[in-house]
């Protein structure tokens, strides 16, 4: 039971871990650009589920919109438990040849307000002693695919400094970090979903459980599934011109 603060809340990973977090009976603060969305999941939710949702359109790439997510994590009523770090996006190109603004609002989205959004939080449930943060990085911060693994990487290092800081306080922070999901994630970026093998694929239902498992137990870093935990090992310990190569 508590309130859960979920972004990018309307699709993919971010919507599958709204709906367990309803049906554990959390209440929710779901995020995500599209009020419209929002009200739609809103909805489905409550009637489904009988939980209180709270929807919070706010466009994270922006001050504003950052700063009105802080503003609800920092309130007392119904305060922020778990805060969920979730949104972002494929950015579909390369950087020589791709939009300089798209690079931009994607730094906006997966690292500052990553940030921004942590620190509020964290500061929040030090002061109760108890809470819990979880965000989601991806396999890709163990590679070197493009400036969006750079991204995820720089969430993966900063979520496990931030568990250190916050060991002892009652506090956690949780990096969740899935390969393939089908979601709606890749046909947004422009990505080929059909190039990659059946078998790297992972259910979303299976990834949103593994992270809340992750987030219960403390647990830092969560790779659902044995294939990509293994994978991640191979890739930390392999040399990075290998990796870069590959």
């Amino acid at each position: 039971m508590g309130t859960a603060l979920v972004t990018g809340a309307t699709s993919g990973i971010g919507l599958e871990l709204a709906w367990q977090l309803a049906t554990s009976r959390h209440r929710l603060v779901l995020v995500a650009r599209s009020a419209d969305r929002l009200e739609k999941v809103a909805h489905q939710i409550r009637s489904a589920a009988a939980v209180k949702v709270e929807v919070l359109p706010a466009d994270l790439s922006t001050r504003a919109g950052r700063d009105a997510v802080v503003d609800r994590i920092r309130q007392a009523h119904r305060p922020v438990g778990l805060l969920v770090n979730n949104a972002g996006f494929g950015l579909g190109q390369h950087l020589l040849d791709g939009e300089l603004a798209r690079e931009e609002e994607a730094l906006e989205v997966m690292v500052r307000a990553v940030l921004v959004l942590s620190k509020a939080a964290a500061e929040a449930m030090v002061a109760r002693g108890r809470g819990a943060i979880l965000n989601v990085s991806s396999m890709s911060a163990f590679t070197a695919m493009g400036t969006y693994a750079a991204h995820k990487a720089w969430v993966l290092t900063f979520t496990e400094a931030l568990a250190g800081e916050l060991s002892g306080t009652g506090v956690t922070a949780t990096a969740l970090c899935p390969g393939l999901v089908r979601t709606e994630f890749h046909q947004r970026s422009g990505v080929d979903a059909d190039a990659w093998p059946d078998a790297g694929w992972i259910d979303v239902e299976r990834v949103a459980a593994a992270g809340l498992a992750a987030v219960r137990r403390g647990q830092v870093v969560v790779t659902p599934s044995l294939r990509y935990t293994a994978l991640a090992a191979g890739l930390r310990l392999a040399p990075r011109r290998l990796v870069r190569a590959v």
